[in-house]
């Protein structure tokens, strides 16, 4: 399993999300390493550059995975950080017992019910058929506000304000993961994520959600906390499913907090109080044309 180590200090793994790979979480890696952590950013099999996993891929075969990369390099009872796909491989590995630390899962897949899962499946699915559409001319959508704004819509609050290098890095990365389809699939239609009874967790678990989320809707953060009822939820006020990408200091500070010891108290602010929505018509006109164009390329015939 291909990897970055940067810093020096207490071994802090991260874990990327469905089509990422460790440059996903480029705009933290340096706050956290300047903070005194080693940060161990991971290619999960199938994305960057590591090779996909001979068999089934799900959350079952890739937590299996990254607990062989954990005892290969010593490094059993880390603490991590996932986010999405990343989030709900890290509250599984929390659950089996004896793998982490400290886990701080960012808006974690897994805990949609009803309409949600078709939506999740073909939205997302759609959006990489496009991405692969429009390959040769991403380099150019992408440095361009709208292009990134009308590309990344779903993922992010203010995606006009990432950098071009990022977007381009990380769609490219999700049109060409070898297990993108199959892993999307069993996200979605594969097994449920099982959870903890309370008081058996040993360390620290919170769970963070972007009250914009539109990939996992905030009311999905109510039921991950019910299986894991040990988990504290902290909520990022201005962020959608990559709180990483939205607000990368406050998501680093959480980090720290959280695998330092220190007794986290969810913020208590009128920004954090607010009703939880993701009512934002523009984004989801973009989502809703992505969709629509993806979808027909899911299912048009295929010439020749």
């Amino acid at each position: 399993m291909h990897f970055i180590r940067r810093g020096e200090g207490k071994p802090l793994l991260l874990i990327h999300g469905i089509g990422g790979s460790s440059r996903s979480w480029e705009l933290m890696i340096d706050g956290l390493a300047e903070a005194g952590r080693q940060v161990v950013a991971v290619d999960l099999p199938g994305h960057g550059n590591t090779p996909p996993l001979p068999g089934e891929v799900s959350i079952s075969t890739l937590a299996d995975a990254v607990t062989s990369f954990l005892e290969n390099h010593n490094l059993l009872g880390i603490d991590a950080v996932g986010s999405s796909m990343g989030a709900r491989l890290v509250l599984e590995l929390a659950r089996r017992g004896g793998v982490l630390g400290a886990v701080v899962a960012l808006n974690p897949g897994g805990f949609w019910k009803g309409w949600e899962k078709p939506f999740f499946y073909y939205s997302v699915a759609s959006s990489k058929r496009l991405l692969q559409l429009l390959e040769p001319v991403l380099p150019a959508l992408t440095e361009s506000p709208v292009g990134r704004s009308l590309l990344l819509s779903q993922f992010s609050a203010h995606p006009w304000n990432l950098s071009s290098k990022l977007v381009l890095e990380e769609l490219r990365s999700m049109a060409t993961s070898p297990s993108f389809d199959e892993l999307l699939f069993n996200l979605a239609y594969g097994e449920e994520q099982k959870g903890t009874p309370r008081g058996t967790l040993s360390a620290p678990l919170v769970i963070g959600w972007g009250k914009q989320d539109r990939v996992c809707f905030p009311p999905q953060a109510s039921r991950a906390q019910a299986l894991f009822p040990d988990a504290s939820l902290h909520w990022f006020a201005r962020c959608g499913h990559f709180p990483q990408w939205d607000s990368p200091e406050e998501a680093v500070q959480l980090v720290l907090t959280v695998t330092s010891g220190i007794n986290y108290e969810p913020l208590l602010s009128a920004e954090m109080n607010k009703p939880v929505t993701t009512r934002n018509w523009a984004a989801l006109l973009g989502i809703g044309l992505a969709a629509a164009v993806g979808g027909y390329l899911l299912v048009r015939p295929k010439v020749g």
